[in-house]
């Protein structure tokens, strides 16, 4: 994914954290978990810009491409929650300094890939480091600021988090342009490893009561390999070979993992890593929805536009992430008035309007041919786009927090999170077609993606409109 989208979603697994500990160093380490998360979000915005360059290297095909994103993605969606009560368990700051490490080693890998399967084996390696560090910065953001101060924290991590994604794809593309694709993933080593240096020097820890945290470890791999069949088979389903047995077979599975999974969580009650009593709440259900759909809409197009202006329009890598920075920066200035326009009017009527909003955006780029005028039609879209993605991400948080009791607040954040993730990742399993096509199909390829993006946008905003309740959110 790109700019930090996620950002915004993401605040609520940082302030639904209780029990906060002193910080001797406040700044310091809000500068950690800053680091930490940019990651995360540098990483998914950078590979974006580069999946063309990458293409052409290792000579690889649609289904190829869509690995070399949902690689990542796929344990990241699994293993979201897990990584949280990992760092409950053991220490937030240990499993963030371990997922840290694991993620800066699997980008040296990444950039020194011979060939496309150690370069997948990398990026999944990497996604695992990520579900590590991502919960555990936020926890610890979350732990060590109180009152005005954490939300100060929170606001100044975000827009860290949405810059960062935002630059990343132009230092990227630079570095794409003038030395290779593998240099995009040494962008991570000085993030890293400063993220850990002062980890080890400024982060203490709350005491850990081991015997009060669970580890639903079979949960986890349940919902990977469910994930994991689903993105298998609709991979193979939209590209090339179309639905094929091994396609058909892979859905089964994934349906037989997804049933043993929701039979796992109903018998393990309020210690599962998804206690399905949060679905007790019509409105949960409906904010659920709407995050999948949004947040599958937002990822698919972030994948394809640099794609297609950079396969069909011609532009260098360097010109393609520029070329999306209105998005990040329009949404870094609308989002903090939104959110306060969201305390006052509620955040349901924003949810709609900014999912319909989103849907809007995306139709406009039905105006992108091959030659496309940037200013004409491009940018407006993307204009559009931002703003209502910022009047949907800004309120999200508070409606997330606001749908489910206090005890279950932590819980419903991450959920929040790992679904935004899965939206990308179960759409870009669905790319294989517009990724498979060349010269003016692929742009015909492209405005079908577009429709049912905005489709998918339209269904968030009718989620909003019908399930969540207005007194609540």
């Amino acid at each position: 994914m790109s700019f930090g989208l996620h950002a915004n979603c993401d605040t609520a697994s940082a302030e639904a954290v209780s029990h906060p500990v002193r910080a001797e160093h406040p700044n310091l380490v809000l500068t950690t978990t800053v680091l930490a998360s940019g990651l995360a979000f540098v990483d998914g915005s950078v590979v974006n810009v580069g999946l063309r360059a990458i293409q052409t290297s290792l000579q690889a095909n649609a289904a190829d491409l869509q690995w070399v994103v949902n690689a990542y993605l796929l344990p990241l969606s699994a293993l979201l929650l897990f990584g949280g009560a990992l760092g409950d368990r053991f220490g937030r700051r240990l499993i963030l300094i371990l997922g840290t490490l694991l993620f800066a080693v699997c980008s040296v890998l990444c950039a020194v890939a011979p060939n496309l399967s150690w370069l997948l084996i990398g990026r999944t390696l990497q996604g695992a480091g990520a579900a590590l560090l991502l919960p555990n910065s936020l926890a610890i953001l979350g732990v060590s600021f109180e009152g005005e101060a954490r939300g100060r924290a929170i606001g100044i991590w975000a827009a860290s988090s949405a810059i960062m994604g935002a630059v990343g794809p132009v230092i990227g593309g630079w570095l794409i342009d003038i030395v290779s694709w593998r240099a995009i993933f040494l962008i991570n080593l000085p993030l890293a490893l400063g993220a850990i240096a002062l980890a080890l020097a400024f982060v203490r820890d709350p005491l850990v009561d081991d015997k009060k945290q669970t580890l639903d470890a079979r949960g986890s791999v349940l919902a990977t390999a469910a994930l994991g069949a689903l993105t298998f088979g609709l991979t193979i389903g939209s590209g090339p070979a179309g639905w094929t047995l091994p396609a058909i077979v892979a859905i089964a599975l994934s349906a037989a993992f997804a049933i043993a999974f929701v039979v796992l969580e109903r018998r393990l009650g309020d210690r599962a890593m998804i206690p399905l009593s949060l679905f007790s709440s019509t409105s949960f259900v409906g904010l659920s929805l709407l995050t999948l759909l949004i947040y599958g809409a937002l990822g698919g197009l972030l994948v394809l536009l640099p794609y297609v202006l950079i396969a069909s329009a011609g532009y260098t890598a360097t010109a393609a992430g520029a070329a999306l920075l209105p998005f990040p920066v329009v949404m870094a200035i609308a989002s903090p008035t939104i959110g306060a326009l969201a305390g006052r009017i509620g955040s349901k009527r924003l949810l709609v309007a900014g999912s319909l909003g989103v849907a809007a955006g995306l139709l406009l780029l039905l105006r992108i041919n091959q030659e496309p005028n940037y200013w004409g039609d491009v940018f407006p879209a993307l204009l559009v786009m931002a703003l209502g993605m910022s009047g949907t991400a800004a309120p999200l948080t508070t409606a997330v927090l606001g749908s489910v009791d206090e005890r279950h607040t932590g819980s419903a954040s991450g959920l929040n999170s790992a679904l935004a993730r899965t939206g990308g990742l179960v759409v870009t399993a669905l790319l294989g077609v517009v990724l498979s096509a060349r010269g003016s199909e692929l742009i015909v390829a492209f405005h079908l993606a577009v429709v049912a993006g905005a489709a998918m946008a339209a269904g968030a905003a009718l989620s909003a409109a019908t399930l969540i309740d207005g007194r609540r959110a």
